[in-house]
């Protein structure tokens, strides 16, 4: 497993491999130094020369291959080389608009958020996903969850009230 991080900049890492030695029958361990390069896919296979079983009759050893598996982030969800994550907006800033942080692997960005943004929808961030090439990456995608406050103090019941009233806006009317 490799992180996001690693796969957007590329790490060194230390593995350690379990074998069975086939001549004695014994479980061995080696570990090895990884390159993993930056942009590497989940399910790419990474290429260590050299380093799989030895040759019959005194042959020189195969290569082993590793697959990459990425680990969960607790932020990020990766597909191919766009990046998706959530956002929560209070209502007013999804009906006025908003600017508002955003965080990306690299730390944080501003995002504008337009007015009248729905529950569900995705915003782009271009070029805030995992490499595609040497100069050119995935986007961003962030998913938009309103939050309601769970409580409301008499002043803002007061106000959602006047809201309310003032309001043509109705949800469930026919399209």
């Amino acid at each position: 497993l490799i992180t996001l991080e690693e796969a957007l900049n590329g790490a060194m890492r230390a593995i350690t491999v379990r074998s069975t030695n086939a001549r004695t029958g014994r479980e061995e361990s080696q570990t090895y130094q990884v390159r993993i390069p930056a942009g590497v896919r989940e399910g790419q296979s990474i290429r260590m020369r050299g380093k799989g079983d030895p040759g019959f009759a005194g042959g020189s050893a195969g290569d082993m291959y590793l697959r990459v598996r990425y680990a969960q982030h607790p932020d990020f969800e990766a597909r191919g080389a766009d990046l998706i994550s959530s956002l929560e907006l209070a209502p007013w800033e999804a009906v006025l608009g908003a600017t508002v942080p955003v965080r990306t692997l690299e730390g944080k960005v501003s995002l504008k958020v337009p007015p009248g943004t729905q529950q569900g929808h995705k915003l782009r961030v271009r070029g805030k996903g995992l490499p595609t090439g040497k100069e050119t990456r995935g986007d961003l995608y962030v998913a938009i969850s309103i939050q309601v406050p769970p409580q409301s103090s008499e002043e803002e019941t007061r106000l959602w009230t006047q809201l309310a009233a003032k309001s043509a806006f109705n949800p469930r009317a026919e399209k």
